[in-house]
């Protein structure tokens, strides 16, 4: 018999969309390197491409193939403020799908400090896709009841506790440091 985290994985795999906790809210997530996955996502939230979608990780390392090298000075920068609620805007490497970036050569990166997101990233093996789970407009479900009242059977529902942020994460520019979101 097959676990849940079996099924979850390979829910995903197949590019199916998956609604967990994060550090303020209940986040949707699919494989980044799915697209059919990335357009059922936006349409799903009714959100414009052109906004991008930032990606989560347990480790930095699951980021590396979505970003640039960067310069050992700004690895450092990020990784201080890791695991932890900030989103950084880095350089995207040319392998990165367009509709994560919004078709910019930027991609918002982060790596969470939720226990339970980072160890769905770690179980699933991959960074993953991290927008609020909400209809674009309508505020962040914060209980599995809510998106599956949200979203039905669209989409897979991982039960959990959310984190005590009561904001989404600090979004900062690396290249000119300017916080975009506090």
């Amino acid at each position: 018999m097959k676990s849940e985290a079996d099924a979850i994985r390979a829910h995903v795999r197949r590019g199916g969309l998956v609604a967990y906790p994060t550090e303020s809210c209940y986040g949707l997530g699919c494989d980044p390197r799915n697209v059919r996955a990335l357009k059922r996502l936006i349409r799903l939230k009714g959100r414009s491409a052109a906004k991008g979608l930032l990606l989560i990780a347990d480790h930095f390392k699951r980021l590396q193939p979505f970003i640039r090298p960067l310069t050992p000075a700004d690895r450092a920068r990020l990784q201080r403020s890791w695991p932890g609620p900030v989103t950084w805007v880095v350089p995207a490497s040319s392998a990165c799908p367009p509709l994560l970036t919004g078709h910019r050569p930027t991609i918002a990166v982060r790596v969470t400090a939720h226990a339970g997101a980072a160890r769905l990233c770690r179980s699933l093996g991959m960074a993953l896709v991290s927008t609020s789970a909400n209809p674009s407009g309508k505020k962040p479900a914060k209980t599995a009841a809510e998106c599956r009242k949200m979203f039905g059977t669209r989409v897979r529902v991982i039960a959990g506790r959310i984190g005590q942020r009561r904001r989404p994460s600090t979004l900062i520019d690396l290249a000119t440091g300017t916080v975009l979101r506090p």
